[in-house]
């Protein structure tokens, strides 16, 4: 054949597989929102059964010897290139794992998801830990088919997070703990900020009206994007116009759906921003988790955080809740959205705690993986670490182990790249403000050109680049913990007089 024959063909096994991908990716978002709990059992085999016709697609031996020709072909453009190096990646990392195997682990994590909504729902992690369980002795299986001398926990860092290792996430957190465990320590001692009135009853009717007005003003087009509720916010999406978000509405805790709502819509404008050549392909995905991260994770606080963000808003929620807010004054209310206290909940942990939620999280993912931990009483490890790096005492598992759906599919190593993305996100909003009032946009409903700022410098690069080139070209300098540091200490240290 010749290379364009073979590059014919090539696209060809794309659109097949991005067929398959769409559809299961609706499977997936109908089971987390709208799909009867009846039901699971059917579209389980059903979802795992179109699993495995993409793996099989995926693995197919005559694509894998297309791809290895074609990733060495000098007539292949440097956009195709990048991507066949990538899809021969995923194929030689798969390739071994005998089929079955893998739709059993599809169906097994289908099932761990609704052992874990029943677990939650109950409080009782004993529910969900047998499935627990046999999902890490799955991602051990699935794993040991690979050929590579990395261990497996740095295997799915890598997965998430290409080029990232133990090594390097203990090199982070330990600067992240070395600055965030004084100030934190600081900030203890300070009276603490009043927000008894940010637990009021706030109706549920009367936040999903205000909830329209946001998606308005965050440019959230009904054309291309959608919002519904779930019991973990999520986004996901088939294309670059069908992205999905959730929220979730809480009546004592108004701010979360915002900011929920405001973090998952940073993820779809990544999504929707990428170079609309790249759809179906796999360069129209997130270059990595950490990057990904860093767009909702901006979003969320550098912008739904802060002052600016909430002196254009704040007089508006006030209308939807006159006799709860009437009196609060905005600086009261900024404040109170910012204050920092240990917290059970990483979802609600506010900019100054929040990385002490994820390195709980790593370390115990660490321990699961390399035998010093167990799941047997995974419970008991999670409340002594909280206790340990928060000073509290987790009342129940639906606050405690059970708060997250990450683990009942099998995501290890994605926990860490939430902190990673914060700090992407710092040295992104610093770039940012050298070239826009960031202020004055959204004091003055000018969202759109914050998000237009964001897709010319990181989005629409798809994953052409990697996470370190990607922030290169937008910063002009390497990744930089300092600019995440320098900011939570600048912010805290003026919100608490330090």
């Amino acid at each position: 054949m010749t290379t364009e024959e073979k590059l014919k063909k090539y696209r060809d096994w794309i659109f097949q597989c991005s067929a398959y991908q769409m559809a299961l990716a609706v499977i997936g978002i109908d089971k987390q929102t709208v799909a009867p709990p009846a039901g699971a059992s059917y579209r389980d085999e059903r979802s795992a059964y179109l699993a495995g016709e993409l793996f099989s697609l995926e693995t197919d031996p005559e694509i894998v010897s297309l791809l290895g020709e074609l990733k060495d072909d000098p007539e292949v453009g440097a956009e195709d290139q990048r991507a066949i190096a990538l899809y021969y990646k995923n194929a030689m990392d798969s390739v071994l794992i005998p089929k079955e195997e893998f739709v059993a682990f599809q169906k097994l994590c289908d099932e761990s998801f609704d052992a874990w909504i029943q677990a939650k729902s109950k409080a009782d992690y004993r529910i969900f830990e047998p499935y627990l369980k046999r999902v890490i002795e799955g991602k051990k299986r699935l794993y040991g088919y690979r050929k590579s001398e990395k261990s497996i926990y740095n295997q799915m860092l890598d997965d998430f997070e290409p080029g990232m290792t133990e090594e390097k996430y203990d090199a982070f957190f330990h600067s992240l703990k070395e600055r965030l465990i004084p100030l934190i320590r600081k900030v203890k001692e300070k009276k603490q900020i009043p927000s008894d009135f940010l637990h009021q009853k706030f109706s549920i009717d009367e936040q999903k009206k205000f909830m329209q007005e946001l998606l308005s003003y965050l440019h959230f087009d009904s054309s291309w994007g959608y919002q519904n509720e779930s019991e973990h916010p999520f986004t996901s999406w088939t294309c670059e116009n069908d992205c999905r978000t959730t929220t979730k509405y809480i009546e004592n805790e108004p701010v979360n759906a915002i900011l929920s709502t405001v973090h998952e819509v940073g993820h779809a404008y990544y999504e929707h921003n990428i170079d609309p050549k790249y759809d179906g392909m796999i360069l129209s995905d997130g270059v990595s988790s950490g990057m990904h991260e860093s767009q909702s994770r901006l979003c969320e606080n550098y912008l739904g955080r802060s002052r600016a963000f909430w002196e254009y808003h704040y007089p508006r929620f006030q209308r939807h809740f006159p006799n709860e807010l009437g009196n609060i004054s905005l600086d009261e209310f900024y404040r109170a959205v910012n204050l920092s206290e240990p917290s059970f909940v990483r979802t609600e942990a506010d900019e100054l705690t929040y990385p002490l939620h994820i390195v709980i999280r790593y370390e115990i993912e660490k321990g699961l993986f390399n035998g010093t931990i167990s799941t047997e009483n995974l419970d008991q490890t999670w409340n002594a670490k909280y206790k340990e790096y928060l000073g509290l005492d987790v009342p129940n598992d639906r606050v405690g182990i059970l708060q997250d759906v990450h683990w009942s599919d099998g995501s290890f190593g994605y926990f860490p790249t939430y902190a990673l993305g914060t700090a992407f996100a710092a040295q992104f909003m610093h770039a940012m403000r050298k070239d826009l009032d960031v202020d004055s946009l959204l004091q003055n409903n000018r969202y759109d050109t914050i998000m237009q700022w964001l897709k010319e410098h990181v989005q629409h690069y798809g994953c052409l680049y990697d996470a370190g080139e990607i922030i290169k070209r937008a910063t002009g300098e390497e990744f930089n913990v300092n600019y995440f540091l320098d900011y939570i200490e600048e912010k805290y240290t003026k919100l608490y007089a330090l």
